[in-house]
């Protein structure tokens, strides 16, 4: 006798290989009261599709998932990890050739709530679309009678922001936190996180001295909104800020697991996650700029940075993190008389450059960073001005539901009117192949488990 499905069991297959898709429908469409949706071809579209859903409401969401073994372009186990985390409503169930002990296990430890063997199987198949939908079943149940905030609800819409320094020195706090404050002043709800793990400074830039950070939120399976309250200080300026750790060596307890986690308990709670990575590529920064929403890489106008520039770049696609095309790349410390233009920067790293450089201009800045509140800087400033200007240029005022769908191009970034002012008022080309070869090698030594990952073909 057969296990029959839970009925009106929605069910949202995620298969690339045409052949493999067919069968996987055709067998769907037998399980009784099921009601399987056309599958989607890739990673990218399963997750936007669910994000549309979910901005509908939780129950538009299909109760079961079935994620294939070749799904593509992210690994078959990270994206089950990331549709439950970003949508716990949802029973995710792997399709795979191997159905042994040690694929089940990777399989539960990142979400899934079962795994069901190639070539497919009636009955399995039933059995695990049924748990799987049971399981969601209860969970929303769990989420509509849960009261006091103390669970997340939703599928985390906040956006993510990273800025990457090219190197150290560039600018790259000072560029986040501007971008921070200018989204407070749109109105937004903004996280502000210092994950620059040894060297972070956003506390620093602030005025803020806090016991708790990022680090404390390290170890914990599942961060409550209470949990993530406790690690958070409310700034006054409105930012809420998760800083790096007093003690640099914590930092190691931040990993590429813990990030995902950590942005995406923020992704629920705020409108705008601005994400300061410093300049040296970690585990945690390499997993948060991977999917990120924007991804800005600070440069100045001098060899040596573009150097560096077009080194990270590189080091992007070869770790699989970020493609050139999809990294923007912003110019501090501009001046119209520089020899190296932000075309030219753009050419070199084969990046987006923005349409507006910040102007070099230290000495109006200096009063407020040795004062340690550069929310104070005044509203003349170019500098200021220019990287408010920014923010909106990259999206970054705009609140989550005016953000365009994906496929369709932003319109540009709206102007914003500054706050009052508080109390204080050209490049060599690419190195050669055996230097290359050698940066290959000693990138890979630099971030552990984030490179055991498979590589990509093509």
């Amino acid at each position: 006798m057969t296990t029959p499905s839970t009925p009106g069991t929605r069910i949202l297959p995620a298969v690339s290989d045409p052949d493999a898709a067919r069968v996987l429908v055709t067998l769907l469409g037998q399980l009784p009261a099921a009601e399987p949706a056309a599958p989607v071809p890739d990673s990218t579209t399963l997750l936007d599709t669910l994000a549309r859903l979910a901005a509908e409401s939780v129950d538009a969401l299909p109760e079961v998932v079935l994620v294939h073994e070749r799904i593509g372009p992210l690994p078959a186990l990270d994206l089950i990890r990331e549709v439950a985390l970003r949508f716990p409503p949802v029973g995710v169930v792997l399709v795979s050739s191997d159905a042994g002990p040690a694929l089940f296990s990777a399989a539960m430890d990142s979400g899934a709530r079962g795994l069901v063997g190639l070539p497919l199987a009636y009955e399995e198949l039933s059995a695990r679309v049924q748990g799987a939908a049971q399981w969601a079943a209860g969970v929303r149940r769990h989420l509509g009678r849960s009261t006091g905030g103390d669970v997340f609800t939703g599928p985390g819409t906040g956006r993510v922001a990273t800025v990457t320094g090219a190197k150290g020195g560039v600018g790259t706090t000072f560029c986040a936190v501007q971008f921070a404050l200018a989204a407070v002043a749109a109105g937004r709800r903004v996280a502000l996180v210092d994950m620059d793990l040894q060297a972070g400074d956003v506390g620093s830039y602030l005025d803020v001295q806090f016991r708790r950070s990022i680090a404390d939120l390290a170890g914990i399976q599942d961060i409550s909104p209470r949990v993530l309250g406790d690690a958070v200080y409310e700034h006054p300026t409105g930012l809420a800020l998760l800083l790096a750790p007093a003690d640099g060596e914590r930092g190691e307890e931040v990993d590429e697991r813990a990030a995902r986690l950590i942005v995406t308990a923020l992704r629920h709670r705020y409108d705008l996650v601005v994400v300061d990575c410093g300049s040296q590529l970690s585990a945690a920064g390499a997993a948060t700029v991977e999917r990120a929403d924007v991804a800005v890489l600070v440069t100045t106008p001098d060899v040596v940075a573009v150097r560096a520039a077009k080194r990270t770049v590189r080091m992007w696609e070869r770790l699989q993190v970020r493609k050139a095309e999809d990294t923007t790349m912003v110019v501090n410390r501009w001046t119209k008389h520089t020899e190296i233009q932000p075309s030219l920067i753009e050419k070199i790293t084969k990046t987006r450059a923005t349409r507006t450089p910040v102007p070099a201009n230290f000495k109006e800045l200096q009063s407020v960073v040795d004062a340690g509140r550069v929310q104070d800087l005044d509203n003349r400033s170019a500098v200021k001005q220019a990287l408010w200007t920014l923010a909106g240029e990259l999206g970054l005022l705009r609140s989550p539901e005016d953000t365009p769908p994906p496929g369709q191009a932003a319109a540009p970034g709206a102007t914003l009117a500054l706050r009052a002012a508080g109390p204080v008022a050209r490049t060599r080309g690419a190195a050669r192949g055996d230097r290359a070869d050698r940066s290959d090698r000693s990138d890979r030594g630099a971030l552990g488990s984030w490179l055991r990952r498979p590589t990509r073909e093509g």
